[in-house]
């Protein structure tokens, strides 16, 4: 075992430019294909009140057009390869992607590194652009089941960027100006604050070498790093009637944050009581009772905060009922805990899951990054299966009494109530 710790730990390896970029990459001999993603630690959350989308706005113009290539000739070029190019924007993060064949990692690199350097911010694709994204919000928007989650991290992180929408909103969209594209980029997208990540069959030289032609002669204006004010998470109900066929639900509890080692334990918790189909959220309120279609829980971690939130969509008529269940099976994990069987398929389960996702070139291009970014250091496949097997009935127990404490509680609910539902009066019962 611990030669093959060994092994691994050679394989992942990381640099830094002279200009202050990270790189992170790790050569996997065995696979034909590497995923190269460019990371800038800028997402909704380094947004204002003023310029709330103009991170996910960002992203989208990468992709418009450069000095050297056309939008069309950026997708034309990557698609003769057979390539996969995209970008996403998180609440922290912005990410730009391309996955090739091995033979083309020059070509992934060249395309990204035009993208991110060159764009042109024409005016008229802007324009454009912004409809583009106006028609996504309104398709978020009448995505019930989806614009939930929204409203619940507005609710539970209210007065903090951290509960801003990552699309933005229309209001503010319309009046981004190209000025303030190039400010927010100056001010953000810096050499500090950006980690290449790559993962997949490549040699060592030749990556290293492809970098620095395209990264190396950078020197951003600034030179800022990733930083977040401490968040205060916030107990409150939020109601949004919607016409839809569903209520749909969320019941937020604080969570952990990005790097803290009961994060393990979390996520064990997580497959237990709510994180799949055997778990007893689902078993419970799905299976044996059949008041729901959709029902689950899953956890967020962010720089120096983190949330855990359960989800379920019902008939209106059941909305008292299945909230009651949903606080019935919280109060029983908090008073009862899990047993020594559900702690080991737990564990056995985000092993398992871990591994899997570790064989796309992509999900570990997206791991390093992440972690590199956000924490400034990578685990290594073994130290976090260590950590999960290290994962018992003491740091789970402890782990549950943190995050399910019912007067830190936030629930956001969206349909068509037929009846007054008094969310404040269901949960007072289970307050301490």
């Amino acid at each position: 075992m611990k030669k093959r710790a060994r092994q691994v730990i050679d394989m992942l390896k990381r640099t830094k430019l002279n200009n202050g970029i990270r790189v992170v990459y790790e050569n996997i001999p065995y696979v034909r294909s590497v995923s190269v993603g460019i990371w800038v630690g800028t997402g909704s959350r380094n947004e204002d009140a003023i310029n709330n989308g103009i991170s996910h706005f960002i992203e989208h113009m990468m992709f418009k057009g450069t000095k050297n290539r056309s939008a069309k000739e950026i997708a034309a070029y990557i698609d003769s390869i057979g390539g996969q190019l995209n970008a996403f924007t998180g609440k922290e993060y912005t990410c730009y992607y391309a996955k090739t064949l091995d033979t083309h990692i020059d070509i992934a690199l060249d395309v990204l590194s035009d993208m991110f350097f060159n764009s042109l911010f024409a005016e008229r694709d802007m324009e454009i652009e912004k409809q583009v994204i106006i028609e996504e919000i309104n398709m978020y928007d009448d995505t019930p089941e989806e614009l939930v989650h929204d409203i619940l991290s507005e609710t539970m992180w209210d007065g903090d960027p951290l509960g801003y929408p990552i699309l933005g909103r229309q209001s503010i969209l319309r009046d981004l100006k190209r000025e303030m594209i190039i400010d927010y980029i100056d001010r953000n997208y810096t050499c500090s604050n950006t980690v290449i990540s790559v993962a997949g069959n490549f040699d060592e030289n030749k990556l290293l070498d492809l970098v620095n032609k395209y990264f190396s002669q950078w020197n951003s204006k600034y030179q800022k790093e990733v930083s977040f004010n401490p968040v205060e998470f916030r107990s409150d109900i939020k109601i949004k009637q919607k016409d839809t066929e569903q209520i749909h639900l969320c019941v937020g509890f604080k969570g952990i944050e990005h790097g803290n080692d009961d994060l393990y334990p979390m996520l064990v918790v997580n497959n237990v009581f709510g994180g799949g189909m055997s778990s007893r959220l689902f078993q419970k309120i799905r299976e044996e009772k059949g008041l729901v279609y959709s029902i689950y829980s899953y956890p967020s971690s962010y720089v120096n905060s983190g949330s855990f939130v359960i989800y379920a969509g019902m008939n209106p008529e059941q909305v008292d009922v299945v909230v009651n269940l949903i606080l019935e099976e919280t109060k029983n994990l908090l008073e009862k805990g899990i047993d020594q069987a559900e702690l080991n398929k737990g564990r056995e389960q985000l092993k398992g899951n871990y591994m899997l996702g570790l064989e796309s070139t992509n999900s570990r291009m997206n791991s390093m990054g992440k972690s590199e970014l956000l924490l400034g250091y990578i685990n290594t496949p073994e130290e976090i299966l260590e950590r999960i097997d290290n994962v018992n009935m003491d740091s789970v127990n402890r782990v549950i009494k943190q995050i399910f404490d019912f007067n830190k509680m936030s629930i956001a609910a969206v349909g068509k109530f037929k009846k007054d539902v008094d969310f404040a009066e269901l949960i007072k019962g289970y307050k301490g």
